[in-house]
């Protein structure tokens, strides 16, 4: 089963749906939709053309044709996904929601937003924030990323320890469907038990089902304060196993994000910034939020003196925005540090279950001595999600890098395997990961999501070559 190409009469048909200013074609144009934040090298794909349309009606057009056609599709937000799931495999269409940024309504006495899913997520928050409400579903990339893309992959972040990931926040959802058909699903309603959940279906489904092209999203109070901890240890592993200690004690952080000393040091560097570090093997950054600063500041010392009692070296307080800002931009800023330091790598994003997080650390030094790589470590130690990043060494060849690569992933993903962990958490399947589903999923559960897709998708446009292959070689 093959794909058509996109003609000339496509084309033109294109431009009468979306306008020809929204059509392009030119190769030094497409070349930026051709890849994501994974590594343009290993995993870029050119598209034949790019639409980039206005509205939801030009949107169900422009599948409809495709549909029609058999021609696939991949949809695309900002492009700052890191599993290759907004890159076009096959060629063909891609349907760029850049345009699509615009509130449709905001309903305070609801405590809801309706916005078209191309809004760069931090824009959700500028615009709510002056009446005391923000979307929590956001994550750590809100400042670049769009709300399709979090819906696509159910994007989480630092917050999700206390807050929860996009799924919790999404109430409903304009949606085209892979034949081109338009439809609502959900509402502004708390509780909705009626028939299938298909929003949250949809929600993390990488865009292999059809399009999201509007979202209600949910509000809530802004917290009026906070503050965060920066912990240091002597090492990871001691870092890692006061995690679980903080959570048995009733203590519920805003985050708790876990950093090792390489991570640290690169990213500072990358800043030129200044932590104190000396003495210290890896580090923990706790926030702390509410609407009661008292209990803010009595709750992080509780905190603090918990972090102390398990061996820290030292608690320092960040209280004030000049200082948490710091802190959290040397956090943000790891894997922009890493590309700087060796752009050769694979950024994983493994998840294991709160009690296994002290396991994890033995496995990545295990590995990272078995096949003679770099596999620094940093993450949302709070829920369990780690970003274990394969680094190539800059002195070692690229044939090299090649053969080890994948060896050093499967047994990586073999252990967190059977910690009772995942592949991902937060940034998907997509192309990147596809290969390992087989191996690290049941047979029955994994057919389970081919069948969605077959039903959904029956000639397999929307999105094809991530998450699974199916039997015909496509998807």
């Amino acid at each position: 089963m093959l794909y058509n190409r996109v003609t000339e009469e496509i084309i033109r048909e294109l431009a009468v749906i979306a306008g020809a200013r929204n059509v392009l074609l030119d190769p030094a144009k497409l070349e930026a939709y051709s890849h994501d934040e994974t590594s343009k090298e290993e995993y870029a794909h050119m598209p034949e053309v790019v639409v980039t349309p206005e509205s939801t009606v030009a949107v169900a057009a422009i599948v409809k044709l495709a549909n029609r056609a058999h021609i696939p599709i991949t949809p695309r937000g900002a492009g700052s996904g890191l599993s290759g799931g907004a890159i076009p495999v096959f060629g063909g269409i891609v349907i760029s929601l850049e345009k699509m940024n615009h509130v449709r309504e905001i309903d305070y006495e609801n405590l809801t937003m309706t916005v078209e899913t191309g809004i760069v997520t931090n824009e959700i928050n500028n615009l709510v924030k002056d009446k005391g409400l923000f979307y929590a579903g956001y994550p750590m990339s809100l400042e670049t990323c769009m709300l399709g893309g979090n819906i696509a992959e159910n994007a989480g972040g630092g917050k999700a320890i206390k807050y929860g990931v996009t799924s919790r926040y999404i109430l409903g959802l304009e949606f085209v469907t892979p034949a081109g058909d338009i439809v609502w699903l959900g509402g502004k309603l708390a509780k909705d038990v009626t028939g299938y959940d298909l929003v949250h279906l949809i929600v993390g489904s990488e865009g292999t089902l059809g399009i999201a092209t509007a979202a209600i999203i949910k509000l809530i109070g802004l917290p009026a304060a906070k503050s965060d901890l920066l912990v240091l240890f002597r090492s990871p592993q001691e870092a890692i196993s006061c995690v679980p200690v903080i959570l048995s004690k009733g203590l519920i952080p805003t985050a708790i994000e876990f950093m090792d000393r390489r991570s640290v040091e690169t990213s500072c560097a990358y800043l030129n910034e200044n932590l104190p570090y000396a003495q210290c093997g890896a580090m923990l950054l706790i926030e702390m939020d509410g609407r009661d600063p008292a209990l803010v500041e009595s709750e992080a010392e509780a905190v603090g003196d918990l972090c102390m009692e398990q061996g820290a070296i030292e608690v320092y307080v960040a209280d004030n925005r000049t200082t948490q800002e710091r802190l959290w931009a040397i956090r943000r800023n790891i894997a922009e540090a890493f590309k700087v330091y060796c752009p050769v790598q694979s950024l994983e994003d493994i998840v294991v279950p709160p009690a296994s997080i002290p396991a994890v650390i033995p496995e990545l030094d295990r590995i990272a001595a078995q096949f003679g790589i770099t596999i620094p470590c940093y993450g949302h130690a709070g829920d369990g999600n780690l970003h274990a990043t394969l680094v190539k060494d800059p002195e070692m060849s690229m044939e090299d890098w090649h053969r080890i690569e994948p060896q050093a992933l499967e047994a990586l993903y073999e252990a967190i395997s059977k910690l009772g962990g995942k592949i991902s958490g937060e940034h998907g399947i997509g192309l990147k990961r596809k290969e390992y589903m087989k191996r690290f999923m049941s047979p029955v559960e994994l057919e389970l999501l081919k069948a969605i897709k077959r039903a959904w998708d029956p000639n397999l446009i929307m999105n094809p070559g991530k998450m699974f292959d199916l039997e015909n070689g496509i998807g």
